[in-house]
């Protein structure tokens, strides 16, 4: 089965989709032979013989953690500006992995890492509508209006309206009210730019849940394999869901 190149080479461990984008279009990447430079070119991982950088590329074997990201931490794997990374975190992880998605600097929470591409654009697909859960403090108190707003949709400082989320609020302190809010959708700095939009700023954001998976487990620093339960859920949710959209026979696929 033919498949874009820069998706095989993510799946391979190799680099993330932009970054083998990048590999492409700088003629560093060979298929059967032969230099390529278009970013349409397809292949067929089985059976074509695909080098990046005179190395045929071979998939890893795939592996999966749940991270719990601290605060002031960038969820890449190397900074310009010599901040903490995630991929220093992550160091001792034999594969190369990436994150699926991305967490600000100042959010802590549950990150997943993973060398399976195709895991990992499942869960980022805007369709698959991937449940996010945060626990936001947010400054002042907010009426019913504000947290109806927050719930029917909200229009951010680039005229975007937020889709519903779910929203209710946890406890207020002195000056604050924390609120849990379940987004199905992955705007940058989204929840930041919601409590802007109502005058009430965020103070502190934690992501407590991704995809149904959750770090309470895990102190900040700390990340674990996912188990067996975690993962088959995935695959079974996101994955072969995905590949029944795209005709794709579900059990010849994982026969392979």
């Amino acid at each position: 089965m033919t498949e874009r190149l820069q998706k095989i080479i993510a799946h391979a461990g190799i680099a993330s989709r932009r970054a083998a984008e990048r590999l492409i279009t700088d003629g560093r990447v060979r298929v059967n032979g032969r230099i390529v430079t278009e970013l349409g070119t397809t292949a067929d991982p089985r059976r074509d013989r695909i080098e990046v950088d005179g190395k045929r590329l071979v998939r890893e074997k795939p592996v999966y953690y749940l991270v719990h990201k601290p605060r002031e931490m960038v969820t890449t794997l190397s900074d310009p500006e010599g901040r903490e990374t995630l991929g220093a975190l992550l160091k001792h992880i034999p594969e190369r992995v990436y994150p699926v998605g991305r967490l600000d600097y100042h959010t802590s929470g549950v990150v997943l890492v993973t060398n399976d591409g195709e895991l990992a654009d499942a869960l980022l697909h805007p369709k698959k509508q991937v449940p996010k859960v945060y626990a936001a403090k947010l400054k002042g108190f907010l009426d019913v209006p504000e947290l109806d707003k927050l719930r029917n949709g909200v229009e951010l400082d680039d005229g975007y309206v937020t889709k519903p989320a779910e929203v209710f609020v946890l406890r207020e302190e002195e000056r604050n009210t924390w609120v849990r809010i379940t987004l199905h959708e992955g705007k940058n700095r989204q929840i930041h730019r919601m409590a802007d939009a109502i005058g009430h700023p965020v103070q502190r954001l934690v992501r407590v849940e991704f995809a149904g998976l959750t770090a309470e487990d895990l102190r900040p620093g700390e990340y674990r394999p996912l188990t067996k339960k975690e993962l088959d859920r995935l695959k079974k949710q996101y994955v072969d869901a995905s590949r029944r959209a795209r005709g794709v026979p579900v059990e010849e696929e994982d026969a392979g």
